[in-house]
């Protein structure tokens, strides 16, 4: 807990000197911290194995997310973190409860307070990579792209746009809340899409893709790798100097 510590001392400080919220103060100092944004190829990119997809495995949390990285956007790492949590009951709790945890009593921002939840109840036994607390399953996929929030939201809410890196797919909107979510049936259902966008600095947004509803582990992993094609393809599109 000394290291978590004495980052909230120089988010205190930052604050001190700039007048800025504390939320603001934090997000920069982490944004330095990281410097530039990983390459999806990158060992510490927020990324599964290269084998995962080849193999119709589900990587777990703790594989997928370097601790290194971690501790550069938490203040701590994985072994940290399930100390954390274990020392609070964190397995006698629902999986928001968790997140709500992380979140307002140790100030993780919202994606991440996500990551280490789900990576703390995999290692506690409480879900199978790909699994939901409730048995069901559901597939996951980000990417990090130079481009604004708004201009993110608009490629996935803009039908036109959409199909020219999600093609011959039918998406039923159900709720668009720009610049942050999008919500809708995938191909008529049952399945169902969630997509987030969260700003990283001012001109690069993380786009964050999650496939609920899913009937078991195969399909999963289908759904990962397909999903991490398509964001890589979402990336080509708004970062290549054609328009979008």
């Amino acid at each position: 807990m000394t290291e978590h510590k004495s980052f909230k001392t120089r988010v205190r400080a930052r604050m001190a000197k700039t007048g800025e919220s504390y939320t603001t103060a934090r997000r920069h100092l982490i944004n330095r911290a990281a410097g530039p944004t990983p390459s999806p190829a990158s060992p510490a990119a927020p990324t599964e194995r290269p084998s995962d997809a080849a193999t119709g495995s589900a990587a777990a949390q703790t594989e997928r997310i370097a601790d290194d990285l971690l501790r550069d956007r938490t203040g701590q790492g994985w072994a940290d973190w399930f100390g954390v949590l274990d020392a609070a009951s964190a397995a006698e709790r629902t999986h928001t409860e968790i997140a709500r945890l992380l979140m307002t009593e140790h100030e993780v921002p919202g994606w991440w307070a996500q990551t280490i939840t789900v990576g703390y109840e995999q290692a506690r036994g409480l879900r199978s990579p790909g699994q939901r607390r409730d048995g069901r399953f559901e597939a996951s996929a980000s990417r990090t792209v130079a481009a604004p929030a708004a201009r993110l939201f608009e490629a996935v809410a803009d039908e036109t746009v959409r199909a020219r890196w999600l093609p011959d797919v039918e998406v039923r909107v159900r709720t668009a809340t720009a610049p942050r979510r999008f919500r809708a049936d995938w191909a008529g259902g049952p399945t169902r899409i969630v997509v987030g966008f969260d700003a990283v600095g001012e001109s690069k947004t993380r786009v964050n893709v999650l496939h609920e509803k899913l009937t078991g582990a195969e399909q999963a992993a289908e759904l990962k790798a397909y999903w991490r094609d398509r964001l890589t393809a979402l990336k080509a599109l708004l970062e290549s100097n054609g328009d979008a």
